[in-house]
């Protein structure tokens, strides 16, 4: 273990398992809590890959989730309300007497054009000109709804399924369900806004009260240094061949004794995950991150040379297309950060505040999903875009709109999607669901049953409860569905 490259002498978890019964114990209560959560026996290594599923065969390999920060204006967007053109101007009594953060004003159209698309007809604003082209691989949820209309619980249900902090989200789920399809790239993904964290932070990405090996790995390419600490500083001189075998010596003796005094603590197990995936990303990560290796027509496909911040999205976007094509299995790619400025939190002025966030995220999306086509991962990959929830059909101060979670957009394309398929319709004014209306859970269990995922099956037992992503609730949208 001493001397030669630390990459080849780092110790494997295989060889750690070995260190003593504390840790062998660790990793044999995980691998039954896996049996007991998924209702099956532990998958053999043929059998981990994503054609079997888990209960049922599985039509999705891979999974991109969109998340627009700040909660889309649907009625801007993708729902579209000829009243809302009728009534414009006039103060309209729904029973609504103060709204999230003031009172609701007169009725607003949208300050948009509208134009339908594609053979779906699907009605979209100028503001998505791109997305718009799209139409016809994409199936909507038009009747989505919230049960609260606050930014970090909003966050927390679509991201977790729960109101509250402490809950394994999606990804991880997903992480934990199936495991990785490579060694040498992590199994969850996030790609954080160049501009900051969306509201919750790191709380969105959690494994909660799964092992802390599913939590998502975070990355900013945009950073100086995407990922913290995968390679020694350039002040770092000291970092030798022989100092780093002095240090995973070291290291193994502490995670012997903190497994025998603590074997119920899955903490450890993902340290030693993460310090053994840290030391095969020094070999992968640099190439997956080289976006110059992608052709001049590539980054004009899909804008990666916009200008600072502006740009962050499209290269996020496609950086999530090269890590799901190097096995990847789960990326979250997030537009905007939290606060009040650079996202879809639209309340002071819609025309002037909507229209930039939509540009930088327009273009890149339709690259995607275009590019997922030509390259054949479309035919094996789920793409999601949501956000927490959507927006008021009255205005808030002058032209700007307030959070409502009684109604928004969802929308998904790829594997096993039928393409300009329509789901449920919001009332004349798009302020509540009104027909079909479909929630987080009901996205959640489609797209695990899309991954050969039982959504009811997939449990763990927490505290006394059988706890599972879709708590007590949700069903598959079949009608999104395309045939076998």
């Amino acid at each position: 273990m001493h001397g030669g490259n630390p990459l080849t002498t780092a110790v494997s978890r295989r060889s750690l398992l070995e260190w003593g019964g504390g840790f062998g114990g660790l990793a044999l209560a995980q691998l039954l809590l896996g049996e007991q959560a998924t209702g099956v026996e532990p998958a053999t290594p043929a059998a981990a890959d994503w054609n079997g599923g888990l209960h049922h065969p599985a039509r999705v390999r891979r999974i991109i989730q969109l998340f627009m920060n700040g909660g889309v204006s649907q009625m801007d967007t993708f729902d579209h309300k000829p009243e809302l053109e009728r009534r414009h101007g006039e103060q309209v009594d729904v029973g609504l007497k103060v709204t999230a953060t003031g009172v609701p004003g007169p009725v607003m159209k949208s300050p948009f054009a509208w134009k339908q698309h594609g053979e779906c007809g699907r009605w979209v604003t100028d503001v998505l000109p791109h997305m718009a082209g799209c139409v016809d691989d994409m199936a909507f949820l038009m009747a989505m709804t919230s049960k609260t209309n606050v930014h970090g619980p909003g966050s927390y249900l679509q991201t977790t399924g729960f109101l509250f902090p402490g809950f394994p989200c999606f990804g991880a789920w997903v992480s934990y369900a199936l495991g990785r399809l490579t060694d040498d790239l992590p199994t969850f993904v996030v790609l954080p806004d160049p501009r900051g964290l969306p509201y919750n932070g790191m709380g969105n990405f959690t494994a909660g009260f799964l092992p802390a090996m599913h939590q998502g790995t975070l990355i900013n390419p945009s950073a100086p240094t995407p990922i913290p600490d995968l390679h020694p500083a350039p002040t770092g001189r000291y970092v030798t061949p022989a100092s780093t075998a002095a240090g995973l010596d070291l290291l193994q003796h502490m995670n012997r004794r903190y497994a025998a005094e603590r074997p119920g603590d899955s903490r450890l197990e993902a340290r030693v995950e993460s310090y053994e995936l840290a030391a095969r990303m020094q070999l992968a990560a640099p190439e997956t991150f080289d976006l110059s290796r992608e052709s001049e027509s590539v980054h004009r496909a899909y804008g990666t040379d916009a200008p600072a911040h502006e740009g962050g999205f499209a290269r996020n976007c496609l950086l999530a297309r090269r890590m799901l094509e190097r096995g990847v299995r789960f990326v979250q790619v997030w537009s905007g950060p939290g606060g009040a400025a650079n996202n879809w939190d639209n309340h002071g002025d819609i025309p002037r505040e909507l229209p930039p966030i939509a540009r930088q995220v327009d273009q890149p999306i339709a690259a995607l999903l275009r590019d997922l086509k030509s390259r054949g991962m479309f035919e094996d990959t789920l793409v999601i875009w949501t956000t927490e929830f959507g927006r008021m059909p009255f205005t808030q101060g002058s032209t700007g709109r307030d959070h409502n979670g009684g109604t928004f957009v969802t929308w998904l394309a790829g594997a096993g999607i039928r393409g300009g398929a329509a789901i449920g319709e919001s009332d004349e004014y798009s302020w509540q669901a009104a027909v079909d209306k479909t929630t987080c859970y009901d996205l959640h269990a489609t797209a695990l049953h899309l991954l050969g995922i039982d959504h009811e099956r997939l449990t763990v037992r927490h505290n006394g409860i059988d706890r599972r992503l879709t708590d007590v609730h949700g069903h598959v949208i079949r009608g999104i569905l395309s045939d076998p």
